[in-house]
């Protein structure tokens, strides 16, 4: 996220540069645009039954999309259209079990939704159509890559339980990063677009494609953004035309119009008081800074006047002058007044980087203290187990899990990863989910206890990875397990 704030930083203050500056406003042109589309994920995975057993239980969510968007002319027809804007993104799983099903599971219905937002910098070649001799309507297509870089995600989660008809709904941030279950903080694709140009008005549909794999999974798979909509833009500054070059004026040989006491006939600047030594113009400023070069010692690089038209000092080069800096020679930030971050408990890690500002640590754990340390793996095949076929825990697991959540509690720096796992019995898609399940109903119960569940992680392996036979029940039983993994957290 801290990258997507410094790019439409950077986006901004250029945007704002281009529109106010005299060389070239004449040419650059701002518009706001606002989008509603239909957002959609499209996965590819090589599950056995994935596409008809579980990949119509998705479907597209409705988004939108706000930004600014640049036009700067390259011909009379074409045009480059850079901008930065606002995109959410996702899809919706839902599922409604027959009876049977419901009756297996203790699961009337689930429904998760994942909403992704993203800063997106499109880049756009246009090429316009006259629709009209004032040349104020087009036609216009446009066509081009876009960069995105991840902002915010949540997951909601929904279901009803049969047995108790209990209705369960839960937010979940998620996580970014390049392990499995985490969503990449940067992705990229392709941009078309089509529409009319009205005046000051653009009405358009788009169309956009990721091309990056923006999610990793835990088993092969790419993941893909798709969105269609359609947009409003409004033209927030006009184009202003080319004026003409005035024609010459002949003038009496002695005139001085400007009455600087050089002859219009050798004054290049006859309507301006100017300086002989500058053939009647005024002295230059080079550097626009407002003083002229004779008295400008930094005639290049635009200055201050008590300085003799050079820039404030900036004694530690930090990109913050010396008038506004409390920490004049040692490099700093300009939000702490020039200083260097902070570093209040002085173990080498600034605070905006520590974890535990307050309490020495090591730069390995995010200046926090280490952990002591635990084993990496507990396995409970015995002491956790579930009904066949279903992710309700025996009462016999909760002598366990009571134990789990006292660990989890004496070492408050520990993450735990909960892996699901079922026997060879049904569907190797619906193994999986069940698998999912198991693990959510001990994170669930683990909540109950008090653990913060961003401390934990699920993930289903369904029946990818047995420790017994699966032609036998005893070894089934060992199958359907979850195992646990103690981490530092991440």
């Amino acid at each position: 996220m801290k990258t997507a704030l410094a790019t439409t930083k950077f986006l901004l203050i250029l945007s704002l540069f281009l529109i106010g500056s005299p060389g070239i406003q004449a040419q650059v042109r701002l518009a706001a645009e606002a989008g509603i589309h239909s957002a959609t994920i499209i996965e590819n995975n090589s599950i056995p039954g994935w596409d008809t057993a579980v990949k119509k239980y998705f479907s597209p969510r409705t988004g939108f999309k706000l930004g600014v968007l640049l036009e700067i002319p390259l011909g009379k027809s074409f045009f480059f259209q850079p901008g930065i804007n606002y995109a959410s993104k996702g899809h919706e799983y839902s599922r409604y079990n027959d009876s049977a099903t419901m009756y297996s599971t203790d699961t009337v219905y689930s429904q998760y939704t994942i909403k992704l937002g993203y800063v997106e910098i499109p880049l756009y070649l246009t090429y316009k159509i006259p629709l009209s001799a004032n040349g104020l309507n087009h036609f216009f297509l446009s066509a081009g890559p876009y960069l995105a870089f991840f902002y915010n995600g949540t997951e909601n989660l929904q279901s009803r339980t049969y047995s108790t008809n209990e209705y369960n709904n839960q937010n979940n941030d998620l996580l970014v990063g390049n392990a499995p279950d985490k969503y990449k903080t940067f992705d990229f694709g392709i941009n078309a677009k089509a529409g009319f140009e009205l005046g000051n008005v653009m009405l358009s549909a788009y169309f956009s494609r990721g091309l990056g794999n923006f999610y990793t999974a835990d088993y092969p798979s790419s993941f893909h953004h798709q969105l269609v909509g359609g947009s409003l833009g409004i033209w927030l500054t006009k184009a202003v035309p080319p004026q003409p070059k005035p024609l010459p004026v002949l003038v009496a040989v002695n005139k001085d119009s400007d009455g600087d006491g050089v002859p219009d006939a050798q004054d290049s600047c006859p309507t301006v008081p100017g300086s002989k030594v500058w053939h009647g113009c005024p002295v230059p400023d080079t550097d626009h800074d407002g003083i002229d070069d004779e008295h400008d010692s930094c005639k290049t690089i635009p200055g201050v006047a008590r300085y003799n038209g050079c820039p404030v000092p900036d004694t530690d080069g930090d990109g913050i002058d010396d008038e506004h800096d409390s920490c004049k020679t040692v490099p700093g930030l300009a939000r702490y007044n020039g200083c260097p971050i902070p570093d209040r408990d002085g173990d080498g890690v600034n605070d905006e980087e520590d974890q535990c500002p307050d309490q020495p640590g090591t730069k390995e754990n995010h200046g926090c203290p280490l952990a002591p340390k635990v084993p990496a793996t507990i396995r409970f095949e015995k002491a956790v187990q579930f009904q066949s076929s279903s992710s309700r825990l025996t009462s016999i697991s909760l002598v366990a899990l009571n134990d789990l959540a006292d660990t989890l509690n004496i070492h408050p720096d520990l993450h735990l990863t909960i892996e699901g796992h079922a026997d060879a019995s049904g569907n190797a898609a619906e193994n999986i989910k069940l698998s999912k399940d198991r693990a959510e109903a001990v994170k669930a119960y683990l909540v109950k206890r008090g653990i913060n569940p961003a401390r934990i992680s699920t993930v289903g392996y369904g029946q990818q990875h047995p420790l017994a036979d699966n032609t036998s029940a005893a070894g089934k039983a060992i199958n359907r397990r979850v195992e646990f993994r103690l981490d530092n957290q991440p």
